[in-house]
């Protein structure tokens, strides 16, 4: 493991009052909160979230002809708090609109449960095609979960699940941010094109980042926009807890261009809580953003986009993992390249396997901002 420079912590976040942690009861697995009173219930709630802890068993290897991979292991002095991290890093030469020799980064926040080393395939690809990927564990809702008496598996989600370690997933990614820009990575990273990805959990704390707000009597309570973050990468976005009313008020002040991805059977189902694909779209159509795309595959389960080889569907998971890496770089071509036609060939390729596609209007009139079945992607 290497260990880089540090910095001089994370930027102060302006949330000392009790009220304002109290305030942000944001985190959309509020499945986790609803639980069980049962030993096998217990086990029944760790069997529906696994799927997101297996993603850190999951190794990649530390160099290959398109990217390296560094493990990075911080420590956030303000907070006492470990931010271990593993960087994505394209091997060759940036690509010829980079003529600075800069290349554009995406930091990755993971589900709960899971750890740096899971979501590989997208770290990978991404750092194969000239981006550097930043993925970052959240100790407080980290792999470690999963380890321990199972009979306490339950008492342990619930407490990954409350406001103070959403609030800190935050403060880890501004963070680890922090560190990158200042570490002689930074001279070769593009400010400009820095990037938000996160599944699930890690949706919440990509949307925190993109400018949620969550108010209370009018107050807004919590703001954790970072301007570093230019467009953001939301997967399998479950509701904030405790504010499905509120939604609308909530993601309004995202701004920064968005791409929502989620599935049909994109389903949380434990006792005492329930969330399915409606609510990802539900989220897409509360963002603020104003160029937003929205694509729902047809199929596939909440952990189809983990490193799960099985998740989904055997035959239909690799597709709809390919599916998502390449409508990811198509997005952030449009976003940083204005290359709209990134996404139109996108929806020619993989247009079976969508069951919805929702297309940001500057794309196209006739895609729009509405509803498209099959292939009917095209303007």
């Amino acid at each position: 493991m290497k260990q880089m420079n540090q910095g001089k912590g994370s930027e102060a976040m302006g949330l000392t009052s009790s009220r304002a942690l109290r305030g942000a009861a944001l985190l959309g697995l509020g499945l986790l909160l609803a639980a069980c009173r049962s030993p096998s219930v217990e086990m029944r709630a760790g069997e529906a979230l696994q799927g997101e802890a297996l993603a850190a068993n999951v190794d990649t290897p530390a160099v290959t002809a398109d990217y390296r991979t560094e493990d990075l292991d911080w420590q956030d002095p303000s907070r006492s708090r470990a931010v271990p991290a593993r960087l994505y890093w394209p091997a060759k030469a940036a690509a010829p609109e980079h003529a600075d020799g800069t290349v554009p980064l995406i930091v990755f926040s993971h589900g709960i449960g899971g750890s740096r080393r899971g979501y590989s395939y997208l770290g990978a690809y991404w750092s194969s095609q000239g981006y550097a990927s930043l993925h970052v564990q959240h100790v407080g809702s980290d792999r470690a979960l999963w380890f321990g008496n199972p009979f306490g598996l339950v008492g342990r989600l619930q407490e990954a699940a409350k406001e103070g370690e959403a609030l800190n997933r935050v403060a880890d990614v501004r963070f680890a941010l922090d560190q990158l820009l200042q570490s002689p990575y930074g001279a070769k990273i593009d400010q400009e094109r820095i990037s938000a990805a996160g599944h699930s959990y890690g949706a919440n704390t990509v949307m925190l980042l993109s400018g949620a707000e969550v108010s209370r009597q009018g107050q807004t309570l919590a703001q954790l926009r970072d301007p570093r973050i230019k467009a953001a990468i939301i997967i399998s976005a479950p509701p904030f807890y405790g504010e499905t009313e509120k939604t609308a008020a909530i993601l309004k002040p995202i701004s920064i261009p968005s791409l929502h991805i989620t599935a049909s059977e994109d389903v949380i189902n434990i006792p005492g809580y329930h969330s399915d694909a409606k609510d990802r779209i539900a989220v897409f159509d509360a963002t603020g953003s104003p160029r937003k795309s929205l694509v729902v595959f047809e199929g596939g389960s909440h952990s189809i986009f983990t490193d799960r080889a099985a998740a989904g569907g055997v035959a239909l998971n690799p597709k709809v993992k390919a599916a998502t890496q390449e409508l990811s770089l198509a997005f952030l071509n449009q976003v940083y390249q204005g290359r709209d036609e990134d996404l139109r060939q996108w929806g020619s390729r993989y247009g079976g396997l969508v069951q919805q596609w929702r297309l940001s209007a500057d794309v196209g009139a006739d895609a729009g901002d509405k509803p498209v079945k099959g292939l009917a992607f095209s303007p």
